[in-house]
């Protein structure tokens, strides 16, 4: 019994280290002939078993041995079940760099090294230019004039865009751009998409997949010289046409082709070049553009490059005014006026100097797209999708407190404490998301998964907490109009869904899919080494990667049982605020990667068709980011109390959401055997955790009604106008009369219960009760004051109809002069 009880506490204690795959079958030696004494089996088996350890071990733990006896039976059986993959997929396996969604899937993630990571923060000159530049450019936006009546900026907002340098934030200083950093720009679009998603679109696009960035990484110098200057400027206006009308996100399908010739160009005979057919949709800046990048897929059925004759996927610079090139037309996306539209061309000649890093970079446009994406996924859209979440978590909380049914603040109501709730947590971690991968870009990171899942779980969050506001606030959010600062959002968060990636295509293969490919330890080499075509090196690398991996498996199984048994032994850093939280992702990260491990190695081809069980993973690894990114705010942010019930709203929610993720795919795993095994392994003692509490949401809730504190920092960085002429500005200036005016109110409504008042409207009972000496004129002036402020917040606008033709009319006319 003795050697039994230190053979499972050798167990326990090897599941807290990081053990090789040799270790773990050395202690298997052990552990079964213990067994087998304390079992008081026959010394004929006995003497069995230990002959049977015996040639386990050297066959498995002499690796010479192992190499020339075990692995050349394993090699083959890998490499027939190895999943094929395109040129197109194996340039983005290899494509981008591995951060801390590699800790994840490592099953025990080093969390000193994430503590250890600098905290977010701008430097002095981008601090100046968001306090400054962009603050006057929100002042300038009026979103209703934009999207209803213009369908377009006024001249002075492109000037001032051009002119102030919005389409070269991130061009060096030395081409005359702004070289912001990543956090810079995240911060800046942030801030424009509180005041207007047309504006945060438009400085989008030119700052995240665009010819800028694809010229300073893969541009000649006599590129970068010609056009870096101008785009900083603004005397280019760039778009990049990548998606049309039926590939969609699948750019391995794009129809666009340039076929290899010489043709005549410039006034110059016999020009080797590519002569161009396209067809493209959804182009942001397009309608306006004078620079268009183009993707398309290359043939030189001449050969006159050298090499093949399916070059694959190359990317051109051209400009707009090259002959066939077609701009102009725009799309309407669900009445957002950032402009949109199709480009085609029709045997257009380019010559080879066009393409963007010359003829080095031809076949090279899938990989470079990859990683220019990440700016686009992981900076651009999750800063406008933070900002579009401030600006409606700040207005619905002033919104709930000072709006009243039944005698309360309809915000102290349940069914109303629920969604705000929901709308001030996710604000919260979407936000840490935010910068925790703008951080990650700015210290060299090319981080493809990451911004998989923050492009996802950014758009999808603020969909969600949009639909909450919507809930809120009701009629006010349905009636459209210049006091409407949610009916515009609500309408166009479908865009975001659906820029840079669909997010079902997100969820279902990329977030996983990429994450497993890139951030697994060893998966990557075992595919590699089964690729190699010298026999001996495919052998020995083979061997080095896969009995890594077994080690590696067995590793995080043990992890996943001990630790959700034993989890409060996890060991974390001394004084973090909330160690308990970084305990439980400990537990979950070792689960994730004991299942990711198992649905890889599932029998069978069709590993890329597993959507369901790889969104239902890509949700843990997404999850687990998020957390990690929370917990590094709180951390960062000095573990502020106020801030508590924040964190462990998200923290709880996210907690559960693993587990209710991991849980759907245990149910869905193709043997009940499997199902067993691994459910004792990842939930020893059940399924435990719950979603948040009511009084937790009551406590968020409330943070979210009161001015100051916690409601400042959660929205801080959006725009935030003065005077309560703008809707915004009012709802502030409402929310502190509420608030001061409170007891006041509450003595005339005691006043009128009692009967010593008797006028039914407000204003006539304000009056009466000065009258009658219930209030000095003073408090009868706030309270007037106070009566204005909501009336202004809770009427909706009126038209005449005719008002409501002038945008339709306005664009029907401009259409018909053009």
């Amino acid at each position: 019994m003795v050697l039994t009880l230190v053979a499972l506490a050798a167990f326990v204690l090897l599941a807290f280290l990081r053990v090789s795959a040799i270790s773990w079958l050395l202690a298997f030696m052990v552990f079964v002939p213990v067994l087998a004494l304390q079992l008081r089996i026959s010394d004929g088996a006995l003497q069995g078993i230990y002959v049977a350890m015996f040639l386990l071990g050297v066959l498995f733990a002499i690796p010479p041995v192992r190499r020339r006896v075990v692995t050349p039976l394993i090699l083959p059986l890998f490499r027939r079940f190895l999943p094929q993959t395109s040129a197109a997929e194996q340039s983005a396996i290899e494509a981008g760099s591995v951060g801390w969604e590699g800790e994840l899937f490592s099953g025990y993630p080093d969390w000193d090294k994430l503590l250890a990571q600098p905290r977010c923060g701008l430097k002095s000159g981008e601090r100046a230019f968001l306090d400054n530049e962009v603050e006057r450019l929100c002042a300038m936006l009026n979103d209703w004039e934009i999207t209803h009546r213009q369908a377009d900026f006024s001249p002075d907002v492109w000037d001032f865009l051009k002119g102030n340098g919005f389409f070269g934030l991130s061009i060096p200083w030395r081409y005359g751009g702004r070289e912001f950093s990543a956090q810079a720009r995240s911060a800046i679009l942030g801030k424009i998409a509180s005041r207007s998603s047309t504006a945060a679109a438009t400085v989008m696009a030119p700052n995240s997949l665009g010819p800028a960035d694809l010229l300073l990484r893969y541009g000649t110098n006599e590129q970068k010289e010609h056009y870096l200057p101008r785009l900083a400027a603004g005397q280019e206006i760039p778009c990049f046409a990548l998606t049309g009308p039926f590939p969609g996100s699948d750019a391995g399908a794009m129809p666009d082709y340039g076929v290899v010739c010489r043709a005549n160009f410039g006034g110059q005979e016999n020009v080797l070049g590519i002569r161009l057919n396209w067809d493209k949709r959804y182009i942001t800046l397009a309608p306006v553009a004078t620079l268009l990048g183009l993707a398309f897929k290359l043939h030189d059925p001449q050969r006159l490059l050298g090499g093949e004759v399916d070059r694959g996927i190359t990317i051109a610079l051209i400009p707009a005014d090259t002959p066939g090139v077609t701009l102009g037309r725009r799309h309407f996306p669900l009445n957002s006026a950032f402009l949109n539209g199709p480009t085609r061309g029709r045997d257009v000649f380019i010559p080879l100097e066009f393409l963007i890093g010359g003829v080095a970079q031809v076949g090279q446009g899938w990989p470079m797209l990859l990683e220019c994406l990440a700016a686009g996924r992981g900076i651009s859209l999750p800063a406008c999708s933070v900002g579009t979440m401030q600006l409606a978590a700040r207005s619905t909380g002033a919104y709930a407190r000072i709006r009243r049914q039944f005698g309360l603040p309809i915000g102290k109501f349940e069914g109303v404490e629920e969604p705000l709730a929901r709308i001030a947590a996710n604000t919260y971690m979407i936000d840490a998301g935010r910068r925790m991968t703008a951080l990650a870009v700015d210290l060299g990171e090319k981080p493809l998964a990451v911004s998989a899942i923050m492009k996802y779980h950014a758009t999808e969050r603020a969909r969600q907490v949009v639909n909450d506001a919507m809930d809120i606030v009701g009629s006010k959010g349905v009636c459209l109009g210049p006091e409407n600062l949610l009916g515009r959002i609500y309408q166009q968060m479908p865009i975001a869904a659906t820029l840079e990636g669909a997010n079902s295509l997100m969820r279902n293969r990329v977030i996983f899919g990429q994450g497993l490919m890139r951030a697994h330890p060893y998966l990557l080499k075992e595919m590699a080494a089964a690729k190699e075509a010298n026999p001996q090196e495919a052998r020995m690398k083979f061997d080095q990667a896969f009995f890594g991996h077994v080690g590696f498996f067995f590793n995080n199984a043990a992890r996943s049982l001990v630790f959700g048994i034993f989890g409060a032994l996890i060991p974390v850093q001394h004084g973090v605020g909330a160690p308990h939280y970084f305990r439980k992702l400990t537990r979950y990260a070792a689960a994730f990667a004991l299942c990711a491990d198992v649905v890889t190695a599932l029998p069978g081809r069709s590993l890329k068709r597993r959507e369901k069980l790889f969104a239902r993973l890509g949700d843990v690894l997404s999850l687990l980011y998020l957390g990690s990114a929370t917990l590094k705010r709180f951390e960062d942010d000095g573990c502020l109390p106020e801030d508590r019930p924040l964190l462990d709203w998200a923290m709880q929610d996210t907690l559960w959401r693993i587990q209710e993720a991991l849980s759907g795919t245990l149910r869905n795993l193709p043997f009940w055997p499997l199902r067993a095994l691994l459910h004792m392994l990842v939930f020893p003692l059940g399924s435990r955790i719950t979603p948040p509490s009511d009084v937790l949401d009551q406590r968020v809730a409330a943070m979210l009604m009161r001015r100051g504190g916690s409601r400042d920092r959660l929205t801080g960085g959006m725009y935030l106008p003065e005077g309560e002429n703008e809707p915004l500005g009012a709802l502030e200036s409402a929310l502190a009369s509420t608030v001061g005016s409170e007891i006041l109110r509450k003595k005339l409504d005691a006043a009128y219960r009692a009967g010593e008042l008797h006028a039914h409207d407000e204003l006539a009972r304000i009056s009466e009760a000065r009258a009658r000496g219930l209030i000095d004129p003073a408090q009868a002036l706030r309270l007037e004051r106070d009566y204005a402020l909501r009336c202004k917040v809770m009427m909706v606008d009126e038209f005449e109809t005719d008002d409501l033709r002038a945008g339709p009319k306005k664009r029907a006319s401009r259409k018909a002069a053009d």
